[in-house]
């Protein structure tokens, strides 16, 4: 038997290959398949089933392009209505992959459809659980997703129907199984999430704060609903692609690896609604890029950043990329939905300098040299982490505009006035500052490595950024 989680950061997604006996079945994949497919042909095995946790909302699953290429049956647990052939699979039904089982455990709470699949090895003994969203390490998913898509589900409703589901059908399994979720630290699909992407059943039982053995039901439903912030606007809308179904990635690679030359890309630019999107460093950025470019960095948090910044999944998208990460770039947009990218610029932002076009930049400021400017009088700092990371300690005077909220951010904005603008490292800072630009803010200054360099610049005193109980 192999069991293989393969975890991707960017969203800090796993999803599983197994095998047993020269057959495999793949749990919650993404949207590039062909991963899983070469994995089954290097150990000539044959992909059975295709089995779904729920309707994902945070990425688009494989299962549609790695059914059609394998004749693998897709398989979803009670509750589930595709607007696809499936199997819907029947509570604590048994599906035979070699010589091993993998039971149907139907866990609702955090959507509907939610199911866990507990796997016995050879010898019939259960030994590990795809959680999926139901159960992570650290936490539970959150119950306020499903909602948005049925309006009579509460998330306190959700919450009541997680709190069975993990009462009755996980937490009477034994301790020593392993919890395998869909999920870990950074995914916007639970709040209180470890690094560690898996544990035992029972390390979780003592020291998951949602299996509290004590625990009545009200008091789960209040801590798993209390600081839930508002989920991405993108998704609901990568939900419906993954129960109505979407088109194959290898027509989206193949539209949008259009190589442009500088001449092609601006009248691309010019003659359609397509937004211009650089994965450049942000520093790189900073230093030269195509006029009315957004930034967000291929090496950072690309996909959750894509989702809360570009509110439309059917946005058509140009691209500035480094050479030869053009392909990497229009996957990692697919995983997430956004499948209209029509073309990127050959030889990247060099090839466009060098073709003489107009070319914009943003300025930046070090650390120090920010003290200094505040030292001679009152300037505007913008700190646009998230409130909580603001509330924690913060560069004293500096006003809290989180990204997650820009277009309330900008409204508080004044075009006329210079603002010097950082977040926690450069990443984020230099998303508001591009998407600020390309609206019209053209003094905006931002603060080279963030709050981090500012700690470690030396040249503000503890006591001037330490504000632990500083409220907005």
């Amino acid at each position: 038997m192999i069991v293989q989680q393969i975890y991707t950061g960017c969203l800090a997604q796993g999803a599983y290959y197994i095998e047993s006996d020269g057959e495999a079945v793949i749990i919650d994949p993404l949207r590039e398949v062909e991963p899983y497919i070469r994995k089954a042909e290097q150990n000539n095995a044959q992909i059975k089933f295709v089995l779904e946790t729920h309707f994902h909302a945070d990425f688009v699953s494989g299962h549609l392009d790695l059914s059609k290429k394998t004749g693998a049956t897709i398989v979803y647990g009670p509750n589930a209505a595709p607007a696809f052939d499936a199997h819907i699979a029947r509570d604590l039904e048994e599906i035979k992959v070699g010589r091993i089982t993998l039971k149907v455990l139907h866990t609702p709470g955090h959507t509907m459809e939610s199911t866990c699949y507990l796997l016995k090895d050879e010898q019939g003994k259960e030994v590990g659980l795809f959680s999926g969203d139901t159960l992570f390490i650290g936490d539970v998913g959150r119950p306020d997703l499903a909602q948005k898509l049925v309006a009579d589900l509460t998330q306190e409703k959700l919450a009541g129907y997680l709190f069975d589901s993990l009462r009755n059908k996980i937490m009477t399994l034994p301790d020593d199984i392993i919890v395998y979720p869909a999920h870990g630290a950074g995914s916007a699909c639970g709040k209180n999430m470890s690094k560690e992407t898996t544990d035992t059943l029972g390390h979780q039982k003592a020291t998951n704060y949602a299996l509290r053995a004590s625990m009545t039901k009200e008091e789960f439903i209040r801590e798993v609903t209390t600081g839930l912030v508002a989920p991405p606007a993108y998704f609901p809308l990568n939900v419906m692609m993954n129960v109505q179904g979407y088109e194959s990635i290898d027509k989206v690679l193949e539209r949008g690896q259009h190589a442009l030359t500088p001449d092609a890309f601006e009248a691309a630019a010019n003659e359609t609604s397509a937004l211009i999107l650089d994965t450049r460093d942000a520093q790189i950025f900073s230093k030269g890029f195509v006029p009315n470019s957004i930034n967000i960095g291929i090496d950072g948090s690309f996909a959750p950043w894509v989702g809360a910044m570009i509110p439309d999944i059917k946005q058509e998208i140009l691209l500035v990329t480094d050479e030869g990460r053009e392909v990497e770039v229009i996957t990692r947009l697919a995983r997430v939905g956004y499948d209209f990218t029509i073309g990127y610029l050959k030889g990247g932002f060099s090839a466009w300098k060098n073709a003489g076009k107009e070319v914009d930049e943003i300025s930046t400021i070090e650390a120090g040299e920010l003290s200094a400017i505040i030292s001679k009088g009152e300037v505007n700092v913008l700190d646009v982490r998230k409130t909580s990371e603001y509330r924690s300690e913060h560069i004293p005077g500096a006003e809290n505009v989180p990204l997650d909220f820009i277009n309330d951010s900008m409204a508080r904005l004044d075009k006329n006035k210079t603002y010097y603008v950082h977040c926690a490292g450069g990443y984020r800072s230099m998303i508001f500052n591009s998407i600020l630009r390309a609206r019209g803010f053209n003094k905006l200054i931002d603060v080279t490595g963030g709050f981090k360099s500012v700690k470690e610049s030396g040249k503000f005193k503890v006591s001037d950024y330490v504000c632990p109980t500083t409220l907005l």
